[in-house]
């Protein structure tokens, strides 16, 4: 088999992302964290591929079309005749009123969350060089969690790189079982790349030091704890860097710690170190909020080193 040297592995999802705010209009388009993720990698120019369960319908169909036009390897999709493919609403509030947007999902019984450990295409994984899963992959289902573990493993075994989102969300599973199954992940993860507002939920801190301090004593090995609009720190126990990050007209943050993800990877893959490859990731992240949704706006390799080289 003809494995994609960055695999990631979760759920895909159909977005109606709300284009005015407290306007009925919406922009149908495509989200799903881990598939965000490769999609922005695929953009970057890296060898990429998807691994997860799609129903036979018509959102699954434009799920396939999308990974086919962005030249992300199909291989490890599979299709459920009996469950849906997911769909998720973003909403955004008026300006002055907060900033921020909502998500209302449509997943529970999805075929991504029916996954198990006997669906995995193992030889996919053991060829990779990287795997990126997530929290989000992991609390979709109790089948979802041990998927993920088991594929993690899957990818140690192997001398395979596993990258690992917290993206928590705790509309899928309560704190505490959150705070049990990420701590175990952090543990088996070469690459973390968690939110601020993640870790201060998970480890009870708010100082970023200290944050650092908690996931290496997780068992961390290298950290890229992303601050949004401020940049990132990137960290391994010997030295830690904080990244400013770069001003543009943002009018929506979906999907910015996706690309995030997805740029840093790429350039891991074509042998950047981890500061050089941040900055980057900052800068691909910066442009994803300039459009609206979670894939039109993810920037290709050209923007994001034209967009560096004017800054």
């Amino acid at each position: 088999m003809n494995a994609p040297a960055i695999l990631a592995l979760g759920e895909a999802m159909i977005e109606f992302n709300q284009t005015r705010p407290g306007e009925a209009n919406f922009l149908q388009g495509f989200g799903g964290d881990t598939s965000n993720t490769i999609i922005a990698c695929a953009r970057q120019g890296a060898p990429t591929g998807y691994i997860t369960r799609i129903g036979d319908d018509q959102f699954g169909r434009l799920l396939t079309a999308l990974w086919n036009a962005e030249t992300v390897g199909t291989q490890g999709v599979q299709t459920d005749s009996t469950a849906h493919t997911a769909v998720y609403f973003v909403t955004h509030d008026a300006p002055g009123v907060g900033g921020g947007h909502r998500f209302s999902y449509l997943r529970k019984g999805s075929a991504a969350s029916l996954m198990t450990a006997d669906n995995l295409p193992r030889d996919l994984i053991r060829n990779a060089k990287f795997l990126h899963v997530s929290g989000i992959s992991q609390a979709i289902s109790e089948s979802a969690t041990t998927t993920v573990a088991t594929a993690m493993q899957l990818a140690r075994d192997a001398g395979v790189q596993v990258s690992y989102d917290t993206n928590l969300r705790l509309k899928l599973w309560p704190l505490a079982r959150a705070r049990e199954v990420i701590s175990a992940s952090i543990a088996a993860s070469d690459y973390l790349l968690p939110s601020l507002e993640d870790m201060q939920s998970i480890s009870g801190l708010n100082d970023p030091d200290a944050i650092l301090d908690w996931c290496f004593g997780q068992g961390a090995r290298n950290i890229v704890l992303k601050l949004g609009a401020q940049g990132c720190i990137a960290a391994t126990p010997a030295s830690r860097v904080r990244i400013a990050g770069y001003q543009v007209n943002a009018v929506d943050a979906t999907g910015a710690g996706d690309c995030f993800d997805g740029a840093l990877l790429a350039r891991l893959h074509f042998g950047e170190d981890l500061i050089t490859a941040a900055r980057y990731a900052n800068a691909a992240a910066a442009l994803t909020t300039t459009g609206f949704g979670a894939v039109a706006p993810l920037p290709h390799r050209e923007q994001v080193e034209a967009f560096l080289h004017q800054t």
